[in-house]
């Protein structure tokens, strides 16, 4: 598992949704705006109103690779973007958990594998297109 840099650990925490990619079983892609939360062994929780019933849900049972993005603009003047990108693998849990009543029992977990990130001021090598 990819560890994250303090810098990408202290964004992530500072943020709180993010946009996760999922593969249909045609093999087209698919993001949807996601509620994330960083865990301290660096694992990510996704969370949802009715997690278990989504397309994201039934993608991941078919094939669980996946991708997180969290960016944001910090600054219009001068230009300055910044994010993480996490690709990794999905593990889908079920049942009681602590990230709030309004979400399902259904959470993904995700175990990053590569974390690219830009615009942190860390020494992580930028993302590259």
């Amino acid at each position: 598992m990819n560890e994250f840099s303090e810098a990408e650990r202290t964004y992530l925490r500072g943020q709180r949704l993010g946009r996760m990619a999922t593969v249909d079983p045609q093999g087209q892609p698919q993001a949807n705006p996601v509620a994330y939360f960083l865990q301290d062994d660096d694992t990510i929780l996704i969370g949802g109103y009715t997690m278990g019933r989504t397309k994201k849900w039934r993608n991941l049972q078919k094939n669980p690779l996946l991708a997180l993005v969290a960016d944001d603009i910090a600054s219009l003047r001068p230009w300055k973007v910044r994010g993480v990108e996490v690709r990794g693998e999905a593990e889908l849990l079920v049942g009681p958990h602590d990230l709030g009543p309004h979400f399902s029992e259904e959470l993904i977990r995700i175990r990053p594998r590569r974390v690219y990130s830009w615009g942190l001021d860390d020494d992580r090598p930028a993302a590259s297109a």
